[in-house]
């Protein structure tokens, strides 16, 4: 899973690509060798079971990407299952049972931590980091601003926040566009800033979704994970923009370590994917909002016009 982000794997296949290799000026002799996250490397070296107190028989397993580690963690491993990450990036993933890949999107098909599986995902470079941005220049800590959000939610702000603060990747691998705040007055107060980030993040995110939904992937509900999930507000924003349910997982050791620890199982006992990478127990389910779902639709209209404006300006 990690080799499938370098661009010289041939993904589909699970093995190096002479074609990529070569033409990096690289020889296939240099690349490593190819493990998938469940196999087992060997026995851990006695200088470092020593500095760590381990057993001289703890095993090593290869592990995965971020992202791969994550969806075993969450259960996310074929079509159908999927989780939206708000953290500092966001992350819109979906499992897939065969390799599909589709450049023109930027759409990222990755190799999955388990064999013969890969997954698909979108990513936006700024998620609660534009509120964290917003937190810097507001002088307020991000727990404050999101407080400031009601329990209910309202119909999309006028203020328009595009999260381009440091480019963006899917649906536009495009590292020179910047963000923008679109329809600031005079009577525009932090609240209604906070709101828009939350929005502008959510609209974001439904381009990685329409995105995915391009390539034939079908979602209907999905985990919520990440520091912004902790967000009743902006879940309830993200559901409603996104049309999906929002599946809260009870507790919150889960993730990427939780992955870890799910492929390290595997790798070093009998146990099946299948047994150990189940999905969490779900603490709550939050639903589109059905009666602002088309204001919702209306001002993500809005936000796409935005990109080819932002674009011109930054050439």
């Amino acid at each position: 899973s990690d080799a499938a982000g370098t661009s010289w794997l041939d993904v589909k296949n699970r093995k190096w690509s002479p074609e990529l290799v070569t033409q990096s000026g690289m020889q296939m002799d240099q690349m490593p060798t190819l493990l998938e996250g469940t196999d087992v490397i060997g026995p851990i070296l006695s200088k470092r079971a020593t500095e760590l107190q381990l057993n001289p028989a703890v095993e090593i397993i290869a592990g995965a990407a971020d992202n791969a580690a994550a969806a075993c963690g969450i259960g996310a491993l074929t079509d159908g299952q999927g989780f939206v990450s708000l953290g500092t990036s966001g992350v819109l993933l979906s499992g897939q049972s065969s390799c599909s890949p589709s450049p023109a999107t930027a759409i990222h098909t990755f190799c999955h931590a388990i064999p013969n599986t890969w997954y698909q995902m979108g990513v936006i470079l700024s998620a609660t980091d534009s509120l964290n941005w917003l937190s810097r220049i507001l002088g307020k800590t991000p727990k404050a601003l999101a407080e400031m959000m009601p329990d209910k939610l309202n119909k999309p702000t006028n203020l328009i926040f595009v999260p381009y603060l440091s480019g963006e990747r899917t649906p536009h691998n495009d590292a020179a566009v910047r963000g923008a705040f679109i329809g600031l007055d005079v009577g525009t107060d932090h609240a209604e800033m906070v709101q828009a980030v939350f929005e502008g993040v959510a609209f974001a995110l439904r381009d990685n979704l329409a995105a995915l939904t391009s390539t034939g992937t079908s979602l209907k509900e999905i985990f919520a994970i990440g520091g912004g999930a902790q967000s009743d507000y902006w879940l309830n924003v993200l559901a409603t923009t996104l049309g999906l349910r929002l599946k809260i997982p009870n507790g919150k050791e889960l993730g990427a370590a939780l992955g870890a620890a799910r492929l390290a199982i595997c790798g070093a006992t009998d146990r099946s994917v299948a047994d150990v990478m189940t999905p969490p127990e779900t603490a709550k389910i939050i639903h589109p909002d059905a009666n602002l779902k088309p204001d919702f639709d209306v001002a993500y209209e809005k936000y796409k016009a935005i990109y080819p404006a932002l674009k011109r300006l930054n050439q």
